[in-house]
């Protein structure tokens, strides 16, 4: 793997899944197959947290864990290939990697069967993991939404192999003009590329949710959802992605294995997802 620093975020409060708990064990069968020198873990807390009126579902404990995260990556040497956990894993990830660089000039990838954009007022849940990309906007509650110079900008995200949006998802991203490539235009890479250069950026985050991938190919998901990509697809579309733009950080998340064996099963496809992001690239000299 090329030089990257990992940061394990074994977050579950994000979730709204009867499953939720795995996403530990998953984080936990990652981690066992990275570097241990280059390995960081963050203490997420056993408590659920409260909602303290916010809307949003254990927020308590979400808020300490952007904070602990955030600890971590100041001292980590980027790239940073966030492991977790729910989908809001790589929360203060993500806003670190933005406002670690110039404005404008990091374009977000979210690969993931399910758009992440409701906010408080459209979540039929109130879980944030299906709110995290809204609160990377800056719309969300104190301590969660990206503010200043780490605030996301809808021009620069991207929604890839989407196809699971609520009614109030689908009405944000049409009246915002979101950029989604969904898995059919995944068949040729070359329309992920095209449509990350439209943003203008020169760097990219990988967000990868595993559920991003067609339910035939990986068991230990939550939310699967049929028609998704494979995993070839998912990995071509990485390398792609990252021969034509600056790694700024990525992340692989949602893995919630039913048990120690069928987390086994699944990661030969999970380390070429990690392999792909942190691998040397073909046509490296």
């Amino acid at each position: 793997m090329s030089p990257a620093s990992f940061l394990v975020v074994p977050q579950w409060q994000g979730s709204s899944s009867s499953r939720a708990m795995r996403l530990i064990d998953g984080a936990d069968a990652i981690r066992g197959d990275l570097p241990t020198t280059a390995t960081h873990c963050v203490a997420v807390p056993a408590a659920a947290g409260e909602a303290l009126g916010t809307g949003v579902l254990r927020y308590s404990s979400l808020t300490l864990v952007r904070e602990l995260a955030e600890a971590e990556l100041a001292v980590l040497e980027a790239p940073v290939v966030t492991i977790g956990g729910d989908c809001a894993a790589d929360l203060a990830s993500v806003q670190h990697a933005v406002a670690s660089h110039p404005g404008g000039s990091v374009a977000v990838v979210w690969f993931d069967a399910h758009g992440d954009v409701n906010n408080v007022s459209t979540s039929p849940s109130g879980a944030f993991h299906g709110m995290v990309v809204r609160a990377l906007l800056g719309d969300g509650p104190d301590g969660l939404a990206a503010t200043g110079p780490a605030r996301l900008h809808h021009e620069q995200l991207v929604l890839a192999g989407t196809r699971a949006l609520d009614d109030g998802e689908s009405a944000f991203v049409d009246r915002m003009g979101i950029r989604v490539v969904g898995p059919d235009d995944l068949e040729d890479p070359q329309t992920l590329v095209r449509a990350v250069e439209e943003t203008g950026a020169s760097c990219v985050y990988l967000h990868v949710d595993l559920d991003v991938l067609d339910p035939s190919a990986v068991d230990g998901i939550g939310f699967p959802e049929p028609f998704g990509i494979s995993p070839e697809q998912l990995c071509e579309a990485i390398r792609v992605l990252r021969g034509r733009f600056e790694l700024a950080g990525a992340s692989v998340t949602e893995f919630a294995p039913e048990s120690p064996d069928a987390a086994g099963r699944d990661l030969p496809v999970i380390l070429r997802v990690l392999g792909a992001l942190t691998g040397p690239l073909r046509d490296a000299g």
